[in-house]
C-alpha cells in the first residue's frame, strides 16, 4: 500500500503546498468515489470504497500539521509512544503547571478575560511547538520532533478543555 504522500503524488516533506494537496485529493476522489461504481461488481465497489477511505484518511492526516508531523515520524520509524512516554523537558512541565494553575484560577473565579488570555497564550505556544516539530523534521531529527509533537498534543488537549469549559 502506498504512503499518503505517494497516493497524492506529493514530495515526502513536512512543508506542504496545501493547494496541491487539495487538488490531488479531489483528483483521487474523482477517480475512486463510490458513486462512479454503481454499476460495478461487488468486488470493484469494495475496492473503490477502500481507495476512497484511504484517500479521506490520507487527506485528513496531511492537511493537519500535527497529524502530518506524527505521520512523518512514523514513516521514519519513530513511534510517538503517546501512551507510555510522558517524559518532557523540565521547563515544559513547569509551564504546564503554571497554565493549569491559571486555568483553575480563571475557572473558579469565572474570569473570562483571564481565560481568554490563557487561551491566546496556549494557541501561541501550540503554534511555536508545531513550528519546532517542523524544523526538527526538516533536519531529520525525528526523536526531537516526536517530543515536540507530544507537547503539541498536550496543548491541543488543554485548549479543548478550555473550549469545553467555555461552553
Amino acid at each position: 500500500m502506498q504512503n499518503h504522500f505517494e497516493l497524492f503524488q506529493l514530495p515526502i516533506s513536512y512543508e506542504l503546498d496545501r493547494t496541491a494537496l487539495d487538488t490531488a485529493y479531489r483528483e483521487v476522489q474523482s477517480r475512486v468515489h463510490p458513486d462512479k461504481f454503481v454499476q460495478a461488481s461487488d468486488a470493484e465497489k469494495r475496492v473503490a470504497m477502500q481507495w476512497a477511505t484511504q484517500a479521506n484518511e490520507a487527506y485528513q492526516t496531511l492537511k493537519d500539521p500535527i497529524k502530518r508531523a506524527t505521520y512523518l515520524c512514523n514513516l521514519h520509524g519513530v513511534d510517538l509512544q503517546t501512551e507510555s512516554n510522558t517524559a518532557m523537558p523540565a521547563a515544559f512541565l513547569m509551564q504546564q503547571m503554571e497554565w493549569r494553575e491559571a486555568f483553575d484560577d480563571a475557572r473558579h473565579g469565572s474570569d473570562t478575560k483571564a481565560m481568554m488570555a490563557l487561551e491566546k497564550e496556549l494557541n501561541l505556544a501550540l503554534k511555536n511547538q508545531t513550528a519546532a516539530a517542523g524544523v526538527a523534521i526538516s533536519q531529520n531529527d525525528f526523536a526531537t520532533a516526536a517530543q515536540q509533537i507530544r507537547a503539541c498534543l498536550f496543548l491541543e488537549k488543554f485548549l479543548n478543555d478550555i473550549a469545553a469549559f467555555e461552553e
